[in-house]
């Protein structure tokens, strides 16, 4: 995943904002990362990548996330199955 690519696919939250969010306001809890301009609110889909963001970066080191076409795939089979509701707005499915 490219740095510009939406970790979170409901509100469009990039992986630069959210690394950028764990640098300045260094949280102490991954469950901060809502402040995040809503990550993680949506279907859910995306709170384990951003609790990988989140410990890597308490570690100082890089989160491993897949490629963002796959993401995106995994995601839509993810609603499919009954995994959470994106709201109105989000990416589609």
């Amino acid at each position: 995943m490219k740095p510009d690519d939406e970790l979170c696919l409901c509100f469009h939250v990039t992986q630069r904002k959210v690394a950028n969010y764990l640098r300045l306001e260094r949280p102490q809890r991954a469950a901060q990362l809502a402040d995040c301009y809503g990550a993680g609110t949506g279907c859910g889909w995306c709170r384990p990548f951003l609790e990988k963001m989140f410990e890597a970066s308490r570690a100082e080191a890089a989160a491993e996330l897949p490629d963002a076409t796959d993401y995106a795939k995994s995601r839509s089979e993810y609603v499919r199955q009954g995994g959470g509701t994106p709201p109105p707005g989000a990416t589609p499915v």
